[in-house]
């Protein structure tokens, strides 16, 4: 695209761009549009366009400041922005966050992470459906160099989408983020900010060299620069070529999904026939499915070999992020990471006042209690104290009394029950005496036939 300082160009190719976003996208109406409002130059310059062409289409526009609190002068910008929003007759939101995970994370990538979920919570909660943000093609080049440093992949290269979906980030799935100045320089914003008279603030923590990006931004771009006049547009023009490298691994990785997926899981004798670039694409597919961090490069190396090299009786669970991964029977397997935690000491004592259901949240379901013609008798069973627990060890359990006694690792392997789904699978005892073992079924000494009530029970996970 040929840069103009003109602002009356900017305004216009701004106003082409949003409509071709939204033409894109198959909207035909847009009810509301929000800005991610900072009261900087960048968001100020957005401010002002977005203004005029929501005038234009008489579309309702909201702008939206996040008070990080990390600056003395945090409580006079919202009042800076607030009474320039009112001034033009824009509505106004704003919410004050506090950061989270400093020391692991960072300050820098906190207030991001904040700022964005605040962000979704806005839009959510007035059920806005696009945000647009102030990003520039200064700030695309920007990233693709922090990428670069980092040694980002392809997916890290591509930099930022013109306008993308990111529920993770946002916390909500129906808010799309639009960036329309990504195409502009930087020099283009703050001259149609001067041409404008548009008053900004101007937020100290941007001249910290200490933070990677403002490091680049003052010390590194600026040389760069002077080495290679206009390399930010051919830096930007380098994200959209690995735009178009992502999307054709993806392209591939699906296909892979869709040959290796195998009851809910990925089958190893498939994965097995891939090479290791391919299993490593479809690896990180099958993580943003599952909407887990994609893993490093050498993380996912050690989880392929853990996965992978294991003797073939192993019982392999690797854990990664929010998720377990098992390998079971010639299959990979994931499941969340929480429901792998060690629950063998919970246990609830209760009785049963004939009752068709007793929920058990801290044990994950619910105990259903079915009128049936073999099972334990109602009114013997309505005087009992019962304990439902987890596997404790040794548990043993008589289905007929015509069939053996066998322990639960028989019975399990017998039904083809999964190892991580064994010890979320509650028992319910009398005493020292087994009742009914979930996913297996009830101790045949206390069932019968014949007359009265019989009950059986039945496990339901939540």
């Amino acid at each position: 695209m040929i840069q103009r300082s003109d602002s009356g160009a900017l305004q216009y190719r701004f106003n082409e761009t949003l409509d071709s976003y939204f033409s894109e996208l198959g909207v035909e109406s847009v009810s509301g549009i929000a800005i991610a409002y900072s009261g900087g130059l960048d968001s100020s310059a957005l401010l002002k366009l977005a203004v005029e062409y929501c005038r234009l289409r008489t579309i309702p526009l909201f702008a939206i400041h996040i008070h990080h609190g990390l600056s003395p002068n945090a409580d006079s910008w919202l009042e800076h922005c607030r009474s320039v929003c009112l001034s033009q007759d824009v509505t106004f939101f704003y919410e004050k966050v506090t950061l989270d995970g400093t020391k692991k994370y960072g300050i820098e990538s906190s207030a991001r992470s904040a700022r964005y979920l605040a962000l979704g919570r806005i839009c959510n909660e007035h059920q806005i459906n696009f945000c647009l943000t102030a990003h520039h093609q200064d700030d695309q080049a920007e990233t693709l160099l922090m990428q670069m440093l980092r040694g980002s992949g392809v997916a890290g290269l591509s930099g930022m989408d013109r306008f993308n979906t990111a529920e993770n980030l946002l916390g909500v799935s129906t808010l799309t983020l639009m960036r329309p100045l990504l195409q502009e320089a930087r020099g283009n914003l703050e001259r149609f900010v001067e041409s404008h008279d548009v008053l900004h603030i101007h937020d100290e923590s941007n001249d910290d060299a200490r933070f990677l990006r403002n490091a680049l931004r003052h010390k590194v771009m600026p040389l760069l620069e002077e080495i290679s006049p206009g390399f930010s547009l051919r830096v930007a023009r380098t994200a959209i070529h690995m735009k178009s490298t992502r999307i054709l691994l993806e392209d591939i990785a699906e296909q892979d999904f869709r040959v290796c997926a195998d009851n809910d899981g990925l089958s190893l004798q498939s994965i097995r026939l891939l090479s290791s670039e391919r299993v490593n694409n479809l690896l990180r597919l099958w993580f943003t499915k599952l909407r887990s961090r994609v893993p490093t490069t050498s993380r996912l190396a050690e989880i392929c070999k853990q996965l992978f090299e294991a003797r073939d009786d192993a019982r392999v669970t690797v854990f990664h992020d929010n998720l377990a991964i098992h390998r079971y029977q010639g299959r990979i397997y994931a499941t969340s990471r929480r429901d792998a935690q060690d629950q063998s000491d919970k246990s609830v004592i209760f009785r049963w006042a004939g009752q068709g259901t007793i929920e058990f949240p801290e044990m994950g379901g619910a105990l259903y209690f079915l009128k049936s013609d073999l099972g334990v008798d109602s009114e013997w069973l309505n005087n009992q104290s019962l304990e439902i627990h987890f596997r404790r060890g040794g548990e043993r359990i008589k289905l007929a009394e015509n069939r053996p006694t066998r322990d639960m690792k028989s019975h399990y392997q017998s039904l083809k029950i999964p190892f991580w789904v064994r010890q979320k699978l509650p028992f319910v005892s009398i005493g020292d005496h087994l009742l009914f073992a979930a996913g297996v079924g009830m101790q045949s000494s206390f069932c019968s036939y014949g007359n009265g009530d019989k009950i059986s029970f039945e496990w339901v996970a939540g």
